[in-house]
């Protein structure tokens, strides 16, 4: 999200600047807004509620006349889709940090999960990932599970020499969980090498994004007519091979009508984009915007 273009024409907020006078924040009496319309796609706006919330919040600062608040997974979708209009029905599944998914029929309708990872049944993005990675790595060690690379190759990549002495260092603090993160790219070299369980948690997170897609096409009537599905998110967009070629196997036979397509821009695209859109901005501007994230 963005208040101001961040070039001519473009940017979250959209539009010309109302008049002139006191801005935002200068006690001279009301704010005066800085933009016409303020379109916003974040993470973590989950929820309807949760988006009616923070477009309270942002309508409240007075940075335009008009607010559009979305999940960011509507900014990977707008984001794929063309600028002239010929296509406005599509899928957009994100595996990022986490998971998502959503999507339009292009004639009003969406759909959507509510993404709040475990909670909501979801599996998997880069944390979930990372997770798992760690629970089956433990369990190899302590002889509860079946042997993998992981068990070896995750505590050596943090300068430890066993999953116990992790565990330890994670719980106490030693070593921060936010580092965790860090797993997730071992995982995908550890299954690239062909060790089954990395393998298979791969492959289950690809089929874990194909289900998200195909329950969208389906409550949307999409299932049965040629459909874009946008792939973003650090984990997808990255094409790892296992993950990408799994997926897409799988969505061929699951749907096979739909056409999956990586999308690499950042959101902050999609989401000027659709500022853009509500500002009824000539197609140049959204050709400069996408030139300027190209």
């Amino acid at each position: 999200m963005a208040a101001r273009p961040a070039v001519p024409g473009a940017g979250a907020g959209t539009g010309t600047a109302p008049g002139s006078g006191p801005g935002p924040g200068t006690g001279a009496g009301p704010p005066v807004p800085l933009v016409a319309h303020v379109s916003a796609c974040l993470a973590n706006a989950d929820l309807p509620r949760e988006e009616r919330a923070v477009t309270a919040a942002l309508t409240a600062r007075g940075w335009g006349r008009t607010t559009y608040v979305a999940n960011d997974t509507f900014a990977i979708l707008r984001a794929g889709l063309p600028d002239d209009g010929s296509v406005q029905h599509g899928i957009a599944v994100v595996c990022g940090a986490g998971v998502n998914c959503a999507g339009q029929d292009g004639e009003g309708g969406t759909h959507r999960f509510p993404a709040l990872g475990r909670l909501s049944g979801d599996f998997g993005g880069g944390g979930g990932l990372a997770e798992e990675a760690l629970w089956f790595a433990a369990r190899a060690e302590d002889g509860r599970g079946e042997d993998t690379r992981l068990a070896r190759e995750v505590p050596w990549h943090y300068g430890l020499t066993s999953v116990y002495a992790l565990i330890e260092a994670l719980h106490l603090g030693d070593l921060p969980r936010a580092r965790m993160h860090e797993i997730t790219p071992i995982l995908f070299q550890v299954a690239a090498a062909g060790d089954p369980v990395a393998r298979a948690l791969v492959e289950r997170q690809a089929d874990e994004l194909v289900s998200m897609v195909r329950v969208g096409l389906t409550r949307l009537g999409l299932l049965e007519r040629a459909t874009p599905v946008f792939l973003g998110g650090s984990v997808a967009a990255a094409r790892h091979p296992l993950l990408h070629d799994h997926f897409t196997r799988q969505l061929a036979v699951h749907a096979p009508k739909a056409v999956p397509e990586v999308v690499t821009a950042p959101p902050v695209l999609g989401s000027a984009l659709l500022g853009l859109d509500a500002a009824g901005a000539p197609e140049a501007s959204r050709a400069r915007l996408r030139a300027h994230y190209a």
